[in-house]
């Protein structure tokens, strides 16, 4: 198998998982065979049922509707001869051993004799999965360990069987990467693997301790979420998240396949648990279990009953919190006396302290520990992360002094190898517990394509890229190391709002890459940007500077019309938020790479303002290019496509719904693993400088919709006003999207200038900026990022 190449992917089992699993591959570009039982009267009903229920998931699992086309329902019955059009089966149903175990001796006649053959197990062994194959498929089975939802999570554990062949682990983490944009683990063959064993046992201690100390479930929620750098579903909410029957399901099986943990005493349901399962509350799928929503309040379980959830954190122990040191931090929760800080203490001290024990059975280092507690339960920091932040050896110390007086929950030593150790990172490597030595970084050549690889405390980046120029808002600089003759720009600015500095910077970095350089990409950590600086609009604005704003736009027009026009291609590097002006940068670009996960759209009249930065001159003339190819030539329709997304605010909620909105294009590159963004993006654009790019001519006679469309556009707007669904500034700000839209105040088939249609935007943007309504909506969404409606 010298090449590992996927077009269709079997995945076996329409449950919740199986089925997202499913869409995820979808998504990716990937055809997907979903298998299931057959229904009563044969057919493919749960499956089929399952492909119809992804719609109305949330979060949604599917980029668009339409990529539910890739996935076709089959049974087990009728349709086991698609297997071998497969090149990878994943086998995603109920977590029993024996049902598993009875599919595979099933489906192995059927496989092609080159199929990767995986389990989505989350913590079955697959050493015992693996005897149910036969002997020859052995070899290309293993683990693959998806975390839901399998769209928004980023870990994959990879989980080798007895008879996996390396090599293929090797072509299977690079696919894993690169194609369906993952980040791998690499986990031991034990119960629950690497994040559910750390994670589940985390959860069980915050439990514990919160019982004992006889504190809230939503005081530890408050305590153990964004306070300690997890997510805001904390503890107790996740657990209802998960559901509250998996959550028993999960801590079953570390009760009954790992008898001689020390802690196994504490890996049994607790009393509230078995109480809520009994009168059927799971959790969120069944709108009652730890918490429960009464309308607008959000109660929570007390006892008994349910109390309103009024949480906070006691002022000494947010003011512990609030230290910036993490040694200094930890030692001053130790050292408090309040049941919060004993709460989190005492959490921080069993999680640890469980980690380190088991370091050598579940995992090949420490990193994967850490990683796969980042990816898979979104923790800012893993446990070893935390460790050495706080002091290694002072934290080994406290440990052992509690496990000393019998105050942790297991009463066995921390292993030799902590107290000889000053931490478990460095830039040379993570330790490994199993081997006593540092585990250097894999050596896979996938990881070449990620601009930055994620690192863990203690390990230090390399350096990478050369500074070439920079002003107050924009760095113009080159990774050497990748193609020195593309420069990358990238935008300081909070957020990465586009204001004065980002104009004048990037029009002198397109004029330094025309001379100097072959190709120019626009990159930066997300967001892309959030547009223009309101901020210093409102300045602007307040202090009567009209014509320095007029200017200010058309220098905003001018630069994106640089993009387009300068003598090297410029490449549009997507990731996050690509809002209002940088929506117009980057329709103006060569060519875009978007990370799949990018939310872009023309937003403007959210603060009641009209796209003005050549975004509207933008729509106009697509509407009039894609005219041409009908047979009436009118470009009406095109322009009421634009004319909707534009007044709707719409904003794409993956990269393929930007296509369909019309921001992005078919052409345009989707990159899956966000870190490979760069690299591509800066492959795209020396592929693009060795072909010969040349900028496009400037569009002329550009045939425009006119008076008549601004009629027809304004007629749907008296439909929405009389129904109550515009204000009368909306509708104001709407008619100005029409006018720029339609071209302006001229007869529709018209043919006018690109010149005309800016200065038509121009004006219908500053006569909207000079209005008190206008001015409100911005200052509003500055003071509290949310829209106003007046």
């Amino acid at each position: 198998m010298s090449h590992f190449i996927v077009r269709r992917v079997a995945v076996l089992g329409a449950g919740v998982m199986g089925a997202q699993i499913a869409a995820y591959c979808a998504n990716a570009g990937l055809e997907a065979v979903l298998f299931d039982l057959p229904g009563e009267h044969g057919g493919s009903v749960a499956a089929e049922q399952a492909i119809e229920r992804l719609d109305a998931l949330r979060p949604p699992p599917l980029a668009t509707p339409r990529h539910a086309r890739a996935i076709r329902a089959a049974n087990y019955d009728d349709d086991l001869a698609l297997l071998g059009e497969c090149e990878l089966v994943i086998e995603a149903i109920a977590e029993r051993i024996d049902l598993k175990r009875a599919l595979f001796g099933r489906i192995a006649p059927f496989l092609r004799h080159d199929a990767v053959i995986a389990t989505n197990t989350s913590g079955l062994s697959v050493h015992e999965l693996s005897d149910a194959l036969p002997a020859p498929l052995r070899a290309r089975f293993c683990g693959v360990h998806f975390f839901n939802p399998p769209r928004y999570m980023a870990l994959i554990e990879l989980i080798a069987g007895p008879d996996t062949e390396p090599a293929l682990l090797d072509r299977l983490e690079s696919w894993l990467t690169t194609r369906l944009g993952k980040s791998v683990v690499r986990a031991r063959d034990t119960p629950n693997f690497i994040a559910n064993r750390i994670g589940m046992f985390a959860m069980l201690a915050v439990m514990h301790h919160t019982t004992r100390l006889g504190l809230g479930f939503d005081e530890a929620d408050a305590l153990t979420g964004p306070a300690i750098g997890r997510p805001r579903s904390a503890t107790f909410r996740t657990a209802d998240v998960v559901g509250l029957d998996t959550l028993a399901h999960v801590v079953a099986t570390l009760r009954d396949r790992l008898p001689d943990d020390p802690w196994h005493p504490w890996f049994g349901e607790p009393e509230w648990l078995t109480r809520l399962l009994a009168r059927g509350a799971l959790g969120a799928k069944s709108g009652e279990g730890v918490y429960r929503r009464d309308g607008q309040r959000i109660l929570v379980l007390d006892g008994d009953d349910y109390r309103e959830s009024a949480a906070r954190i006691a002022p000494e122990v947010a003011d512990i919190l609030a230290e910036r040191d993490p040694a200094k931090r930890l030692e001053r929760l130790r050292a408090c006396p309040h049941p919060q800080a004993e709460l989190l203490w005492a959490s921080f001290r069993d999680l640890f302290h469980y980690a380190a024990h088991h370091l050598a059975a579940i995992a090949d280092n420490a990193r994967e520990v850490d990683l796969a507690m980042r990816w898979g339960f979104g923790w800012a920091h893993g446990p070893f992360e935390t460790w050495q932040a706080a002091g290694w050896r002072a934290v080994a110390e406290a440990i052992a002094a509690d496990i000393e007086a019998a105050r942790a929950m297991a009463d066995v030593a921390l292993p030799d190898w902590v107290t000889a150790r000053d931490g478990v990172h460095e830039t040379a490597g993570s330790w490994s517990a199993s081997d006593r030595r540092l585990h250097p970084r894999t050596a896979l050549t996938v990881y070449v394509r990620q601009s930055t690889l994620e690192r863990v405390y203690g390990e230090h980046a390399p350096e990478h890229g050369d500074e070439l120029w920079r002003n107050a808002g924009v760095r113009l600089w080159r990774r050497p190391d990748l193609d020195p003759r593309v420069g990358i720009v990238s935008f300081t600015t909070r957020a990465h709002v586009i204001g004065e500095e980002v104009l004048d910077g990037l029009a002198e970095a397109l004029a330094r890459a025309a001379r100097d350089l072959d190709a120019l990409v626009i990159w930066h950590e997300p967001p892309f940007t959030l547009g223009a600086d309101l901020a210093q609009v409102l300045e602007l604005c307040d202090a009567g500077e009209h014509a320095r704003l007029e200017r200010m736009l058309e220098r905003f027009q001018h630069t994106s019309l640089a993009m387009r026009s300068c003598a090297v291609p410029v490449v549009a590097a997507v990731h996050g938020m690509a809002l209002g002006g940088g929506c117009e940068f980057l329709m103006h670009a060569a060519h875009r790479v978007f990370a799949f996960e990018s939310q872009v759209g023309l937003v403007e009249t959210g603060v009641g303002l009209i796209p003005a930065g050549g975004g509207s001159t933008a729509l106009a003339v697509r509407a009039d290019r894609l005219a041409r190819l009908t047979r009436s030539g009118d470009p009406f329709a095109f322009v009421e496509h634009a004319f909707a997304h534009v007044v709707g605010a719409s904003v794409s909620t993956s990269a393929p719904h930007a296509l369909e909105l019309g921001y992005a294009r078919e052409a345009d590159d989707i990159v899956m693993h966000p870190r490979e963004l760069l690299y591509v993006a800066l492959v795209r654009a020396r592929s693009l400088a060795d072909a010969g790019w040349h900028a496009p001519l400037k569009p002329r006679d550009i045939v425009v919709a006119g008076r008549e469309g601004i009629a027809r556009l304004e007629a749907g707007l008296d439909d929405a006003g009389a129904g109550g669904r515009m204000s009368a500034h909306d509708r104001r700000v709407a008619r100005a999207a029409a006018v720029a839209l339609c071209g302006g105040d001229v007869a529709a088939g018209t043919a006018v200038s690109e010149d005309w249609l800016l200065a038509v935007e121009r004006e219908q943007f500053m006569a909207l900026l000079g209005t008190p309504a206008t001015q409100a909506r911005m200052r509003h969404t500055l003071d509290t990022g949310k829209p106003l409606r007046n």
